[in-house]
């Protein structure tokens, strides 16, 4: 899996937020005149980031507990509506999904407990129409619910769950006028989140799902910069003003049917038109374009009718719609392809985007095809086209990985030919080369050549704005972190020194294997400064280098063992750290019986670290997850290593 994860974001009464580039939704308690607020209401968002080798990672969130300063009564601020609909994680590339808007009590909070379906049926996978090379499941097929293996459940049939504690980094306090983000994450290229586990010789292969390890919790700023995920709904009301329309949002159902239908939800949403800039409101129906500022001339109309909505949100929590597409039934405002970019053919003016039911969908652009930049921050650049035609698709200005959300011409024609594409995240990843003090080259491999780029990205000028640090100061320029260090951002002057001196190590094995060199996702603005009409860098967060699957050579002792892979003709120095706060996660990983079990190691213990030693010995089995350093060795961010039966790869 790609190093991406998946967040669920609560935010206080005002704000909610992801990284640069980006923007969200919200509500404010109302109280009765004279009477001090006792809650605020807290949108609730769930969004994560992509995993390739998934078109289809589908969950039930059943509830939310949060955890009160100096104990006490845990308060539910989530409970699921029945029957319990899925949400599909990888089509939330940094994207938001609202899930409700809950009225938390007043106070300061600690921690929280998220509680997620494990019954048969209830987590689904579907294999990417492309995986990465090496991955075990079949291209676009649907894993069987008896080959998922879901850990830590609790309960009994039908009523199997997963309770996943966090612990806040810092205490959490909702106020009547709080604006802070609560973000809780949980990392989908985490080592211990989805596992694949296959015998020599054996057909099927059986995947361990691991909600408890990869969560954890970090605070966000600035609630415009969030990106929503373009919602669904029917319309139930137009404010007598006209200015506002009532969604109750529907999720579409998963798996995906034909024709696809609306699951409804307890959600209701109020959004604006633009009244400013004016909100494009596309009739799929007549197949016609409109700029609206209100809805006056739609107001007899729209009531009943289903939406697809691209919104942001204001500061004081309202939203605001860039683009809405109506139509009289659900399938019509579906039908629209979204998801990740699988190929790009520029020559012919045709791109491959992953769907949601593991098979590809092709896409053509035209002349007339309009491109946007999700910007909520900024509603005149979020409403305008950063490109129109096919010219657009040279120079590698739109490549595999990046999330769009596309719509068609006519969705009832022989071909698809795109109207629109909101490019909602535009993100690089891949190895990092030739930093320096204006930028870096992003390089990428995939299995099919033709996908592969390497692409020059600058640093975004130094005095733009971009979001905050964990205390929430305003950062301005380019900024990095580490994976593992979210809150520790490097940003400022010494940003591209720092960068530069982090990039510049690598671990080699010689044969086919070669040099292994650091690994970055960047998350690219357009239009900068340093690079008109392209894409530059904002934030860049180094993520540990995925090595093959090897074997222990000198077994584990002061700190560090020596490493092989298969292709390789040199050992490795693979570092381990114990040290708390910053310790190498390690995860022991038996098959025994036809059950995969999945067992965290804690290497900053006494029981941990012997475990560690008496697991690490010459000749076992262990997948390494780490940062090339500059004398040659890997740092350790997380080590799997197996027991019982041996995985195939």
């Amino acid at each position: 899996m790609s190093s991406r994860h998946l967040r669920l974001l609560l935010s206080g009464a005002l704000a909610l937020t992801l990284a640069a580039c980006g923007g969200g939704s919200g509500g404010v308690a109302t109280n009765p005149p004279g009477t001090a607020p006792q809650s605020a209401v807290v949108p609730m968002i769930l969004s994560d980031a992509s995993s390739e080798d998934w078109a289809l990672i589908g969950v039930k969130v059943l509830s939310i507990d949060l955890m009160p300063q100096g104990g006490g009564t845990p308060v539910t601020v989530f409970t699921a509506q029945s029957p319990v609909p899925s949400v599909n994680l990888a089509q939330l590339d940094q994207l938001g999904e609202i899930l409700a808007n809950a009225s938390v009590p007043l106070g300061t909070y600690t921690g929280a407990t998220l509680t997620v379906g494990a019954n048969p049926g209830d987590v689904l996978l579907t294999v990417a129409a492309d995986p990465q090379p090496g991955f075990d499941g079949v291209p676009g097929s649907s894993i069987p619910a008896d080959q998922i293996q879901i850990q830590g459940k609790k309960g009994s049939a039908p009523n199997l769950s997963v309770p996943v504690k966090v612990a806040f980094a810092s205490p959490w306090v909702v106020g009547a006028d709080s604006n802070g983000a609560l973000d809780l994450e949980v990392d989908l290229s985490h080592p211990a989140f989805i596992i694949g586990h296959q015998r020599p010789g054996a057909a099927a292969t059986i995947w361990a799902v691991n909600f408890n390890g990869p969560v954890r919790h970090h605070h966000r700023k600035d609630l415009r910069r969030l990106v929503l995920r373009h919602s669904y709904g029917h319309v139930t009301a137009v404010a007598a003003d006209n200015a506002s329309i009532t969604l109750a949002k529907d999720l579409p159902a998963l798996p995906v049917q034909n024709p696809q239908t609306p699951v409804s939800t307890a959600v209701s949403l109020q959004i604006q038109a633009d009244a400013l800039n004016g909100t494009y409101l596309y009739d799929v129906d007549a197949k016609t374009r409109t700029l609206i500022k209100d809805f006056a001339a739609q107001a007899a109309t729209l009531v009943g009718k289903y939406l697809r909505v691209a919104a942001r949100y204001q500061q004081d929590g309202t939203l605001v719609a860039t683009r809405i597409w109506v139509a009289s039934d659900f399938n019509s405002v579906w039908l629209s392809p979204e998801g990740h970019v699988l190929h790009v053919d520029a020559a012919n003016g045709v791109i491959e985007v992953a769907g949601e039911s593991g098979a590809p969908v092709s896409l053509s652009v035209d002349a007339n095809t309009q491109f946007f930049f999700r910007t909520p921050q900024d509603a005149q650049a979020d409403a305008a086209p950063i490109g129109t035609g096919t010219a657009f698709l040279a120079s590698h200005n739109l490549v595999r990985g990046f999330k769009i959300h596309a719509s068609l011409v006519d969705p009832l024609a022989a071909t698809w030919v795109a109207q629109s594409i909101d490019i909602e995240t535009a993100v690089y990843d891949g190895r990092i080369t030739a930093a320096d003090p204006a930028g870096f080259v992003q390089t990428r491999s995939f299995r099919r050549a033709s996908d592969d780029y390497s692409y020059q990205l600058n640093y975004i000028p130094g005095d733009d704005p971009n979001g905050t640090d964990a205390n929430g100061a305003a950062i301005t320029g380019f900024k990095w972190w580490n994976f593992a260090y979210p809150s520790l951002t490097n940003s400022g002057a010494t940003a591209a020194d720092a960068f530069i001196a982090a990039t510049n190590g690598s671990v080699d094995f010689g044969g086919t294997v070669g040099s292994l060199t650091p690994w970055g996702i960047t998350f690219a603005c357009w239009n900068q400064t340093s690079n008109p009409d392209g894409w530059s860098a904002a934030n860049t967060v180094l993520v540990p280098t995925r090595l093959p699957l090897g074997t222990v050579a000198n077994a584990y002792a002061n700190g560090s063992f020596t490493l092989t892979v298969p292709g390789g003709v040199t050992a490795a120095t693979v570092q381990i750290s114990s040290s708390a706060g910053s310790a190498t996660l390690a995860y022991q990983i038996d098959r025994s019986g036809g059950l995969v079990t999945i067992s965290p190691v804690d290497v900053t213990s006494s029981e941990g670290m012997s475990a560690l030693t008496a697991g690490l010995i010459s000749g076992t089995l262990v997948k390494v997850y780490g940062v090339p350093q500059a004398d040659g060795s890997i740092k350790a961010y997380a080590i799997a290593y197996y027991t019982g039966d041996a995985p195939a790869n």
